[in-house]
């Protein structure tokens, strides 16, 4: 392993990604206690000495960015969000599923502009909600509506820049951008889970056997969640393909045995990201208009706590359980949705059909389509259900007096987004006539 990134390392193109990937994370991680201009930095530790709900799972995301009230407070979730709408409105709105579909790269140009524009759109707006929740909190130097447009403008600045990182991560160094960002947030704080875990084994009273015997349990829990993950991630169903003999130009090419790989997880991390910021959003809007909402009853509440009810415990079991219900549809849904997206049975079979292949047993055409249609539809829900299980199992063990809230979606977040990185990065070096990272 050390020698295979030693090799990553000497090669020129490679170690450049490498490097620039590096520096961009730490300009990402040197952002994140850049306080927005206007804050009161005493105020702010009192304010946001334990944060909860939304502010929790926003914290998480960022890197704790949040909590601090840096200019990346709202992480990359406007850009998320803004994402999931275009292709959602590509759905339903022709002339944008023309852009998708066939418009090549200038219509992936322009897709991207769309989802930047309605990106600052809605870091504008959350900007606005979240200086509006804190304002009463007293963490800005005054309530002027200079100190206002201040803040707002650096949250909306900070949203951009990291939306601007991840788009050069993805371009010039090694991995998805957003992913990355998203995956080193997360695991900044690992530093805060082990100091957590020693907690339970050295509280204040002393040693204690059974904090031991809890920290055990929620590092086998965790490592037995890395390997389902890794598993599930990593495996694939090959679909084999023969291809019959042919002329080309004057030979005869023999005939030829090959096979599709079709992953469990096509869709990768990408629907549990997408389901989270779905989730939450409603909470993000509603604090815009009722700051105190927290300590109101009604609807508003009502749905307030059914969307935080992602990442705290405070809001009761029944909007717990509603929320882990709806959030494994969507994790579902997404999953399908992506899977789709990127796989097009009709446009495998008429390739396979066009090059004078077959599955074997299965007639070219039609039938073909229906097969492997079959198949990814199996593939998917398995693929789903078992992401979706993973990340809303935490969430009903909250109950259990274990403090693990958002850590199954942490943890397929982080091994998605790693797997994805580690294979991006092989075959940078198998270009390169280089043995590949998972070689055994």
């Amino acid at each position: 392993m050390f020698k295979i990134i030693k090799n990553a390392f000497k090669t020129p193109d490679v170690r450049k990604r490498l490097l620039y990937t590096l520096l961009l994370i730490v300009v990402f991680r040197f952002g994140c206690y850049i306080t927005v201009p206007g804050v009161d930095s005493i105020a702010l530790s009192d304010a946001m000495g334990n944060t909860t709900g939304i502010a929790s799972l926003i914290d998480t995301i960022s890197g704790g960015a949040f909590s601090r009230f840096s200019v990346f407070a709202m992480s990359i979730t406007p850009y998320i969000t803004a994402s999931i709408v275009i292709q959602l409105l590509a759905m339903i709105i022709p002339a944008l599923e023309r852009l998708t579909k066939e418009g090549g790269e200038v219509g992936r140009q322009k897709i991207n502009r769309y989802t930047k524009i309605l990106t600052i759109i809605l870091a504008l707006v959350e900007g606005i909600g979240l200086y509006l929740s804190y304002k009463s909190a007293g963490i800005f130097v005054d309530d002027s509506f200079l100190t206002g447009a201040l803040v707002v403008t650096g949250l909306v600045a900070g949203t951009s820049v990291l939306m601007w990182l991840g788009e050069q991560i993805t371009a010039k160094g090694i991995g998805n951008g957003i992913s990355l960002l998203i995956f080193i947030g997360i695991i900044s704080g690992l530093p805060s889970l082990l100091t957590t875990l020693w907690g339970l084994i050295m509280p204040e009273a002393g040693f204690s056997t059974t904090g031991l015997l809890t920290a055990i349990g929620i590092v086998i829990g965790a490592i037995i969640l890395v390997a389902g993950v890794v598993f599930v991630q990593q495996a694939e169903r090959r679909v084999p393909v023969q291809y019959s003999k042919k002329v080309v130009g004057r030979k005869m090419v023999g005939a030829q045995s090959t096979h599709i790989p079709l992953k469990l997880a096509m869709a990768g991390v990408m629907p549990v990201i997408f389901a989270s910021s779905f989730m939450t959003f409603p909470a993000m809007i509603i604090q815009i208009f009722v700051p105190d909402i927290a300590n109101q009853t009604g609807f508003l509440a009502g749905l307030y706590n059914f969307s935080i009810a992602t990442s705290t415990s405070n809001v009761g079991i029944g909007y717990s359980i509603a929320n882990a219900l709806v959030y494994l549809l969507l994790i579902i849904g997404f999953t399908f949705f992506y899977t789709y997206a990127t796989f097009n049975p009709a446009e495998v079979s008429n390739n396979i059909k066009k090059n004078g292949g077959f599955i074997p047993g299965i007639r070219a055409g039609k039938p073909t389509t229906q097969y492997l249609s079959s198949i990814i539809s199996k593939l998917t829900w398995f693929g789903g259900l078992f992401l979706a299980l993973i990340a809303i199992l935490p969430m009903l063990l909250r109950f259990t007096n274990l403090n693990i809230a958002f850590g199954g979606t942490s943890i397929l977040i982080v091994v998605g987004v790693a797997l994805e990185t580690v294979q991006q990065l092989e075959s940078q070096l198998a270009m390169r006539h280089y043995k590949g990272f998972l070689e055994k």
